[in-house]
């Protein structure tokens, strides 16, 4: 008895002691313990996605990829297979397993190893938000405490939902929802039994265990997993054998982007940074909306893409991008074709292939085999297909910009063996030869109300260039300044029936010691010729005309309404011929001012902004051109080529009907719906051209392609191509919708060029050299026939002050005349010619100053 005394006492004692250590080693370590209640409203790191307007996900920013789910879009079966190997006995315990933990020390005392951690979810909830996973007993201790404090202040539905979100699942995945993305590219409601035990299996070591590193190890793990399920009766046997057996297979999934719009997202990520820094852009879970339509912005892509292709392909074929079996011989000037003794297998074809990257349509493919009029390839994705003779006709030799090589007889005249070559995949295992273009290109299409961004295409392909043309590429305009001109001439008392001199320009420059002689391109002139016809068909000496009538002060004052930057206007007589240099933006900007009827707007593209629950953090409030809120035409005063608002009442701003917006939204009218009506007309004509074709008067204007195309009346463009043609342009647009198409080089000094006739083509070829309306205005063409299926036909209307009457087509004044010689025209209430060309002999335009008053200098622009 005496001994069982003392024993009793001991173990009592021991026990006493053991208790106050365990008290002082929690009050110690409890010391700096974070502050657990912010688990209950915790913010788990959430990447960016950018979306369009209409909700298509364009891209997704961010280190880590997550998913937040609630525990309810979870299913049964994950969180069955994560409790099954994780911590089985979760519902039961208060947050430390001792069971566990007793285990855990039994076989440190055995084996004087720290192999099993013992650690519950809750526990690594613990771990994953506050501590590291470093295996020290200061851990240890720590993380026991917090997760006792996790279960006094949670449940245990929401400590899972925690642990499901949060937990690293490799690749960057955190949490099962971006798993499920990451290694099967889908929801987690989609997973199959086989799939969720694999993501169940790779917490133990996500780096090691996830099919994209080892097959072998991840069925491995998978399988352990499986096998707990079935010992604790969370599956079947027959579930158990179905999927202990199935196959799995390691492939990496992207974000779930619907649409690729990279030049688009990489602005939004920018607005994004600069807006929010870059931290908390990249892992906030912000919802950036764009005002991208993604219809529009598909149309766009494949219209940049056709047009930079089809000018590619008619400049010639450059040849192939390399051949492994090209051997240069000291007694040749070209490498030789030297094939291998032993042919050379699939696989190793395919790994030659493999640096060789693709772009937009294009994929790199090995030349196998060549025909007569064909050839066999076989692509970097292991595909095996043929290319017909239709497929490479065209593939002539590339000489230089302005030349090209006789028109291919034969597929040997093109390929040989061992080519890597890019092509493009066509129906049936057949492809068509193809190439990287080496030109650029831009398109940018805006709602000319308030200028949204409905569409933008920076270049061929982003990760062929991530320089963004349509917004940081500042080129020279060419005559897609004109309408702009026009516009400054209709407010000092042009009209698009005034007539201007049509003949060539000599104007001897002293300060250089030559004469300076602006052209028309092509060097045709008319004489006396009205301003109509004089925008149609881009007439660049009756534009030096009238910028030298006008002053240049005047119209760089008068451009600047359009939202051109004044500095970025040159103030000399070049100007008139699109010696301004602006980027693509800025000139769709500029038309959405004269499609709008004067209003200017600016563009944008960030719509609004979200957070990860939906809640709305942002939303841009745009100024908008609105017709019915005022009228302001009576009130507008000119200061410095902006309109001064000051003496306007406040009460003089209503609501507009068909697009709600207040006073503070309602975008300033700096120039008259008169006056940009008579610019549309005249742009109007340089589609539609004019006059009657049976009676012999009929002309086209310099867009009659898009005329031929589009088959609307309701559309109005203009033509740009500059000196050389090193950039070409068409702007146009509808009431709904401007666009403006670039195309050049990012090297300024090299020219667009031109072509011959590839006689194994048809004759609707492009030949000759290159201009806007011949290499700017297919892209556009190609994407307005997108844009405008959904566009009721809406004829430009005329405002009150618009009158219409006949005129004279020659003098462009009144007649009694109604033969095919005379036309209605349209013109600003009294400023309607008041003679009759019957009357007069020889009309003279007042307005026209003598060339020997001008002194400005200019370069030759067309």
């Amino acid at each position: 008895m005496k001994l069982l005394r003392t024993l009793f006492v001991f173990s009592f004692g021991c026990g006493v002691l053991g208790l106050l250590v365990a008290i002082a080693v929690a009050v110690y370590f409890s010391r700096d313990l974070p502050d657990v209640s912010e688990l209950k409203d915790v913010q788990l790191q959430t990447p960016m996605l950018v979306y369009t307007k209409d909700g298509v996900l364009i891209s997704q920013f961010g280190e880590k990829r997550r998913i937040p789910l609630a525990i309810e879009q979870i299913p049964q079966q994950m969180k069955d297979a994560f409790l099954a190997v994780e911590d089985a006995r979760f519902y039961e315990h208060p947050g430390i397993d001792f069971i566990g933990v007793t285990r855990a020390f039994v076989s440190l005392v055995l084996t004087g190893e720290k192999r099993q951690g013992a650690s519950t979810i809750t526990m690594q909830v613990a771990r994953n938000f506050y501590l590291t996973r470093d295996k020290t007993y200061r851990r240890k201790i720590r993380e026991i405490l917090l997760a006792w404090r996790i279960e006094q202040l949670l449940t245990k539905d929401q400590i899972l939902e925690l642990y499901l979100n949060k937990i690293p699942l490799g690749q960057r995945a955190h949490g099962v929802g971006a798993a499920a993305e990451v290694y099967f590219g889908k929801t987690v409601d989609e997973l199959t039994l086989p799939e969720i035990a694999m993501i169940a299996g790779l917490p133990k070591a996500p780096s090691v265990l996830n099919p994209i590193y080892s097959v072998d190890n991840a069925v491995e793990r998978r399988n352990v997993v499986l096998s707990r399920m079935l010992a604790v009766e969370a599956i079947s046997e027959e579930e158990y054998q179905s999927a202990k057996h199935a196959l799995l297979e390691g492939k990496y999934h992207g974000p779930s982007i619907e649409m690729n719009a990279p030049y688009v997202a990489e602005m939004a990520r920018q607005y994004m940074v600069e807006k929010y820094g870059e931290e908390q852009a990249y892992t906030s879970g912000f919802k950036v909306y764009t005002t991208i339509d993604s219809k529009l912005q598909q149309g766009a892509i494949d219209a940049v893409v056709q047009n930079l292709l089809d000018y590619d392909h008619r400049h010639g074929f450059r040849g192939p991008i390399a051949n492994p079996w090209l051997v240069q011989q000291d007694d040749q000037e070209d490498p030789v074709l030297v094939l291998p003794e032993t042919p050379w297998t699939q696989q190793q074809m395919l790994d030659y292939l493999k640096p060789f990257r693709g772009y937009q349509r294009l994929q790199p493919a090995m030349i196998t085999e060549v025909g007569e009029q064909s050839a066999t390839v076989l692509t970097r994705r292991g595909i095996t297909g043929s290319i017909n003779w239709q497929g490479m006709n065209w593939a002539r030799r590339f000489i230089t910009d302005e030349r090209q090589g006789a028109a291919p007889k034969v597929a040997a005249d093109i390929l040989q063996q061992g080519d890597v070559v890019m092509v493009e995949a066509a129906a049936d295992s057949m492809f068509a030869l193809s190439q990287l273009p080496e030109a650029s290109a831009a398109l940018i299409a805006l709602n000319p109300q308030d200028a949204s961004i409905q569409a933008l295409v920076g270049g061929f392909s982003f990760g062929q260039s991530q320089y963004n043309r349509a917004y940081q590429a500042k080129r020279q305009m060419g005559s897609n300044i004109k309408p702009f001109i026009y516009s400054a001439a209709f407010n000092h008392g042009y009209s698009l029936a005034s007539l201007v001199a049509d003949a060539p320009i000599s104007h001897w420059d002293a300060s250089s010691g030559v004469a300076w002689r602006p052209k028309n391109s092509p060097e045709v002139y008319d004489g006396d010729t009205r301003l109509r016809l004089g925008l149609a068909q881009s007439k660049n000496v009756m534009s030096v005309r009238l910028l030298r009538a006008v002053g240049v002060q005047n119209i760089r004052q008068h451009l600047s309404k359009f939202g051109f930057p004044l500095e970025d206007i040159p103030p000399n007589e070049s100007l008139a011929l699109g010696s301004a240099s602006f980027t693509p933006l800025a000139v769709a900007n500029g038309f959405a001012v004269i499609a709008n009827g004067g209003y200017q707007v600016t563009s944008y593209l960030i719509d609004h902004i979200d957070d990860q629950h939906g809640n709305r953090l942002f939303k841009h409030q745009p100024l908008v051109a609105c017709p019915e809120c005022e009228q302001l035409d009576e009130s507008m005063t000119e200061f410095d080529g902006l309109t001064e608002f000051a003496s306007i009442a406040a009460d003089q701003f209503v609501m507009c009907p068909a697009y709600p917006v207040d006073q503070n939204q309602q975008a300033p009218h700096v120039v008259s719906s008169t006056n940009t009506f008579l610019v549309t007309q005249a742009m109007n004509s340089a589609i539609w051209g004019g006059g009657n074709w049976s009676a012999g008067t009929g002309w086209n204007g310099t867009g009659w392609r898009a005329a031929r195309a589009l088959k609307r009346r309701d559309i109005a463009g203009k033509t740009g191509t500059t000196n050389d043609a090193k950039d070409a342009w068409f702007s146009g647009f509808h009431p709904g919708l401007v666009a403006t198409s670039w195309i050049g080089f990012d090297d300024h000094k090299r020219k667009l060029g031109s072509t011959v006739a590839n006689s194994n083509l048809g004759a609707n070829q492009i030949v000759g050299k290159e201009f806007g309306a011949k290499t700017a205005l297919p892209a556009w063409i190609k994407f307005m026939q997108v844009g405008l299926q959904n566009m009721p036909v809406q004829p430009f209307t005329a405002p009150d002050n618009i009158v219409s009457v006949r005129i004279d087509r020659a003098s462009g004044l009144l007649t009694h005349s109604t033969d095919s010689s005379t036309r209605f025209e349209y013109f600003e209430a009294g400023t309607e010619p008041t003679q009759y060309a019957e009357s007069i002999s020889h009309p003279v335009d007042p307005f026209i100053e003598s060339e020997s008053q001008a002194t400005d200098s200019a370069d030759e622009l067309f």
